[in-house]
């Protein structure tokens, strides 16, 4: 049975915690610890109570997120804090979050499956964000409405298609969750179809303006991969069961 240092030490390697920066409320890497056993993975890409009660349920030990429980940034426990907490060290669940590094890692990064669950080709990566380069973007002969079909089967989700760009793109660039209002910047990279997740009012009339297609196929659901992926590769590595938490927000 590996041990929780032992995981916590792969994956932090693995995703190169250390060396990515975050925002400060992203608390990459183990934010709650247990007795220091794992038998079962979880993934999930909130944590919430119900994620929590769910992990619980499902006897896992070892929880991944991609949005970890200090997003909100320093408060008192109590209230749904002290809830999630209570619950978490009562339930013996270690619970482990990837932010950006989970979203630009090259196998079981968010950006990088979503691409190639589109098919897309030699993608390079763009848009430099703390640091790191964090979208993916390739070039295309696809039309539109195939990348739309894809792209909505690819993330089992609806898809707001606002097609202000050329029928026939050139080239796509991704950025999964909320980059919508990154579009300007996205432009500057002669990107002539932009994917992400969620975006503002005023991204659509960017779009139209700027003669790009934008696609929102949802911050969740452009989301799932990476947590599914990173608990699949570590499950197979340790020798140890995983299973995904489906939560949708409907964002």
């Amino acid at each position: 049975m590996p041990s929780l240092s032992e995981i916590v030490a792969y994956a932090d390697d693995y995703l190169r915690v250390d060396e990515i920066e975050d925002w400060p409320n992203a608390l990459n890497g183990l934010q709650i610890e247990n007795s220091g056993k794992v038998t079962k993975i979880g993934a999930a890409v909130d944590v919430s109570t119900r994620v929590l009660a769910a992990a619980a349920k499902k006897k896992i030990d070892f929880l991944i997120v991609h949005h970890g429980l200090f997003w909100p940034g320093l408060q008192s426990v109590t209230g749904a804090r002290r809830r999630q907490l209570k619950l978490a060290l009562e339930s013996d669940i270690a619970l482990y979050s990837a932010h950006l590094p989970l979203d630009v890692h090259p196998k079981v990064g968010n950006n990088a499956l979503l691409a190639a669950a589109l098919g897309l080709k030699s993608t390079r990566r763009f848009f430099k964000e703390k640091g790191t380069l964090l979208g993916v973007m390739a070039n295309t002969s696809m039309t539109r409405a195939v990348l739309v079909r894809k792209l909505r089967a690819a993330v089992g989700a609806p898809v707001k298609s606002f097609d202000f760009g050329p029928d026939r793109p050139r080239k796509i660039g991704i950025i999964t969750g909320a980059a919508g209002s990154e579009i300007y910047r996205v432009a500057a990279e002669k990107i002539d179809t932009f994917i992400t997740g969620e975006a503002p009012h005023w991204a659509a009339v960017a779009a139209e303006e700027l003669e790009m297609n934008l696609l929102v196929a949802g911050h969740y659901a452009t989301e799932t991969f990476g947590v599914k992926a990173l608990a699949a590769h570590l499950g197979e590595r340790f020798a140890l069961p995983c299973e995904f938490l489906k939560f949708p927000t409907g964002l």
